[in-house]
This record gives C-alpha cells, structure tokens and sequence, in this order.
C-alpha cells in the first residue's frame, strides 16, 4: 500500500494505446475512488499499432510515431487521473530488458500496488501482450524478493505484498481462453473513458469496437444499459459468504 495508507493499482500494458481501450473504465473509477493510479506502457507501439500514421503522412518514422502515440497516452492518462511511464521498449517484437524489469520493480515498490491489471497469459492477435504479461508477473514477482536489486537505493530492499492480479480483456477473447470471472461496471465514469478513447487519434478504427464492447458486457452484467469491462482475476478471493 502507498504512503499514508491510499490504496494503490499499476498497469502495466504492452502498447500505449492499450490501457485506453481496456482498463481506462477501471483507471478512471479507481481514481475517483481516491487510488493511486500509475501505468506503465512497455512501448508506444510505433511500429506495428499504427498503420494510420504511417498511410497519412509517407514521411513518418518510428520516432515520430512515438512521439505521437506518447502525447496521445499522456492526454489520455491525465483525463483518467493516472500517472504514466513509457518504458520506450520497441514493439512487434518486444523484448523487455533487464534494465525495463528494474525499473518495473522500483515502481512497484514505490507505489506498493493492491492490484496489478495486465495482460491475459494467452493473445494469439498479438504476441507482445504475451510478453507484457509474463513481464508483469516477473515484476511482480522480483518486487517481492528483499535482496533482488531494482531501482534507486531509496526502494532497494523493501518488497511490495502479494497484490492480486486482474487480465483484462484480449481483443479476440474467443482465442485467447479468456473466461471472465469480475464485471466493472463502469457507467458512472463513462464519459471519462470515451474522451480517453478520442485522444487515440492514430488508431480511430478501434473507438466504436470498445465502445460497443462495453455495452454489450453491460447487457450480459445486468440487462440494461450502461458500459461495463471484464476481468479474470488470478489468484481466489477470499469471502466469508457466497452472493
């Protein structure tokens, strides 16, 4: 848990655009809850999330994406009450470095997260996302182990609990194995992620997808209107009775 006792989460996503599509719903809603919010985004995903950019303008590098997709995510997360961080790891295909985990686990120690929000195990639509899960779960792990190294010699040495870890929803659940088990609803802070989704000006084509999305898990939640995301937790809740 965070300084002075506020409740905690940490995302970590593969691409910037991600936690934007599938979490942004549980980032906004936690924020208004009085959490402390922090996202990390492994890479910007100039290379290979954005043919749009690339299609528009024949002069665009992967510098230049990066630069757009990272002031779209900063918009973005600020809109949602969120801190950010860009890894600057490259895309299609990631590979973490040592150098990204210590940093992972610095931050994880600083913010002592009560969940870690990620990446399903299983996305065959996009291998990166596999890496940003195990990534995650590597994190987590290290942050837990009082002699592993990482980050500045402030946090070094002091480990985070074992926070529960929430998947949120892959693009193609249907073969990814995703079996949803918790339901957000995310009404009341719906207009927060549908300005969030706008600022992702590079990839339009995926704004009315999640918009649809949530409104049809709305419908399968509680038969009515509203926009709800999925989760499948990890590890079992403990409860004193079953509702």
């Amino acid at each position: 848990m965070s300084e002075q006792g506020q409740r905690s989460l940490v995302v970590i996503a593969a691409h910037s655009g991600d936690f934007v599509w599938r979490c942004a719903g549980a980032v906004a809603l936690h924020a208004e809850l009085g959490y402390r919010v922090r996202i990390i985004c492994l890479t910007c995903g100039e290379r290979g999330e954005v043919p749009k950019l690339y299609k528009d303008d024949r002069s665009m590098t992967p510098a230049k994406a990066r630069d757009i997709r990272k002031a779209e995510a900063v918009k973005a997360a600020g809109l949602l009450g969120a801190e950010i961080d860009f890894f600057d790891g490259v895309d299609y295909m990631l590979r973490p470095s040592e150098e990204m985990l210590e940093r992972a686990v610095a931050i994880l120690r600083e913010v002592q997260p009560n969940v870690i929000v990620t990446h399903a195990p299983i996305d065959h639509g996009n291998l990166d996302h596999v890496t940003a899960h195990h990534f995650a779960m590597e994190a987590r792990m290290s942050a837990q182990a009082v002699g592993r190294p990482g980050g500045s010699p402030e946090v070094y040495g002091m480990t985070i609990p074992a926070p529960q870890v929430y998947y949120f929803e892959p693009g193609q659940p249907e073969l990814s194995n995703f079996k949803p088990d918790t339901l957000l609803d995310i009404s009341s802070v719906w207009e927060k992620k549908w300005a969030a989704i706008q600022c992702v000006t590079s990839q339009p084509g995926m704004w009315e997808y999640y918009r649809n999305l949530a409104r049809q898990r709305a419908s399968y939640a509680f038969g009515k209107p509203g926009y709800v995301e999925a989760y499948q937790r990890l590890f079992p809740s403990t409860v004193k009775e079953l509702s």
